[in-house]
């Protein structure tokens, strides 16, 4: 089976890159990881930090069992049973999740559970197509399965629908990039979710990246201004800034910004900015954006689309768990 590349986040401005957990920065004690270590070395080549899947697994938990048990599992399933679950897809798309859904599996499993992968994240999938196989206790799989579904069907959307629009790109320079409009938590999951459907990350948080926006500029005194005034703060943070018209893209170009968002430009106007701006600073359309109009966009010459959609309105991904028949496994094992 082989892996797709998955581009990792851009490392920060203290080296750290996507779903870093070191708060405290550079030289802190890194926090243990209580997942298995093979599971965890997965998760951190993927650009994700092992330690915050395990956290957000246990509040998952958490938040499903409020402080009691599964009741319907305890009294209909005996307590040394075991079963193997198949995650199988109910629709086409592109996966991404897998190793999230294992690990909320893990922290249920009061003994040890055995998985068969059977295609990795950022890979299209069939509707009736098995994804991830588990074989644990039947009272803790069925505990996880609403928590590991949550996350796996809504990281799969979110990969599904960037993945459209990153094939509306194809043969264009320009490519898909999400914004911070991630649910609250989830925001290193979901960016991942984003790159495994051919997008790229904006910046993460507010921190590493500036961003000026239209209510800096009202408070600065002018685009220019607000720009310029970033800069000399913050020399070595990359800084995007936001223009309206024509007219403010001529001063952040003479400015000096390299970074330009073109908010609700029509393709028309957006290809006037690109000759104006005539290479001197890469351009970001957003506002107006759909997939029926994508390729007009890209073909204007901009280098990103910028889709607050891929995250905060992406279709969950429809993916289900169904328990082997314990008599049809029982019958092809003694073929």
């Amino acid at each position: 089976m082989s892996t797709p590349d998955l581009p990792l986040a851009p490392s920060g401005p203290d080296g750290c890159g996507d779903g870093c957990g070191c708060a405290a920065g550079a030289g802190a004690a890194e926090p243990e990881c209580g997942l298995d270590p093979a599971l965890a070395a997965l998760l951190a080549e993927a650009g994700l930090d092992p330690v915050l899947v395990e956290d957000l697994a246990h509040l998952a938990i958490a938040e499903d069992l409020d402080h009691g048990v599964d009741v319907t599992s305890v009294a209909t399933i005996p307590e040394t049973a075991v079963a193997t679950g198949d995650f199988t897809a109910r629709e086409d798309g592109v996966v991404a999740g897998l190793r999230i859904a294992e690990a909320v599996v893990s922290v249920v499993a009061t003994d040890d559970f055995a998985v068969e992968r059977h295609v990795d994240d950022g890979e299209r999938v069939t509707a009736g197509q098995p994804l991830l196989s588990v074989t644990t206790r039947t009272r803790d799989l069925l505990t996880a399965e609403r928590s590991a579904l949550n996350l796996l069907g809504r990281l799969s959307g979110i990969a599904t629908a960037t993945r459209a629009w990153a094939d509306a790109l194809e043969g264009t320079r320009a490519r898909v990039r999400d914004t911070r409009k991630t649910t609250p938590g989830l925001r290193a999951l979901e960016k991942y979710a984003v790159r495994c459907g051919g997008g790229l990350n904006h910046r993460m948080s507010l921190s590493d990246a500036a961003l000026v926006k239209d209510n800096h500029v009202i408070a600065a005194g002018g685009t220019a201004a607000a720009f310029e005034a970033v800069r000399d703060a913050f020399p070595e943070v990359p800084v995007e800034v936001e223009v309206d018209t024509l007219h403010q893209l001529r001063e952040v170009l003479d400015a000096g910004a390299d970074l330009i968002l073109l908010d609700n430009f029509t393709p028309v106007e957006t290809e006037e900015a690109v000759a104006l701006t005539d290479g001197r600073a890469l351009l970001e359309s957003s506002g107006r954006l759909t997939l029926d109009n994508a390729r007009a966009y890209a073909e204007t010459g901009v280098d990103f689309l910028a889709v607050g959609a891929l995250t905060h309105s992406a279709t969950v991904l429809d993916i289900g768990l169904d328990l082997r028949d314990a008599d049809a496994d029982t019958a092809a094992g003694a073929e």
